[in-house]
This record gives structure tokens, sequence and C-alpha cells, in this order.
């Protein structure tokens, strides 16, 4: 069997580090996956499926990202991996869970 390899090089959404909430959402997606993938910020490289690694890179706003992968479903991984990451929002749901039981004890 022939191992299939794939790469794409994709941008951080100009809102978007990549800390622990989008970094947790990109390795989830990336750990389904069986591929050997690698996310690389400038000369930084990381095993896209540890959360440490990934944080460790640092990827700021904007930070172009090299994204490779080898291994049967290598493309499709990439391919996932690129729409994970241009997808990728800066949020407050600690917040917004926050507010709600507020706004619920209000009604009842």
């Amino acid at each position: 069997m022939v191992s299939a390899s794939s790469e794409a090089e994709v941008r951080l959404p100009g809102d978007v580090d990549l800390h622990a909430r989008p970094a947790a959402r990109f390795v989830r997606m990336a750990m389904g996956f069986e591929s050997s993938i690698t996310v690389a910020a400038g000369e930084r490289e990381a095993d896209a499926k540890s959360l440490l690694a990934v944080l460790a890179l640092g990827a700021r706003r904007g930070t172009s990202l090299r994204l490779t992968a080898e291994g049967g479903d290598a493309p499709a991984a990439i391919e996932a991996l690129a729409a994970c990451v241009a997808g990728l929002e800066e949020n407050q749901p600690a917040r917004d869970r926050a507010e709600q039981p507020r706004d619920l004890n209000r009604v009842g």
C-alpha cells in the first residue's frame, strides 16, 4: 500500500490567536485522521495531534500555517484541517453560559 502525502498553506483569521480553545478544536479534528499530521508556523513545527505542541507554536492572528500529512487519508485530513483553520473564531462561550442562568432565573 502506497502512503499518500498532502500539504497546504492556510492563514489564521485576522482576529484569532491559536490559544486553548481554537487549538483544541484544531487538534480534535486532527486526531480524527490516521495520517501523521504536522503544522508549522515559520520555522517551528508541531505534531497536529498534540495540544501542547500546537500551543507552543505561538501562532497569532494572520499567521501563515503550513499543514502536512502523510498517510492514507492525508488529502482528506489537509482539506478538513485547512477548512477548520479558516473557520476558527474568537468566541466567549464561558461568558455566554454564565449569563444564561441569570436570564432563566428572571423568567421563572
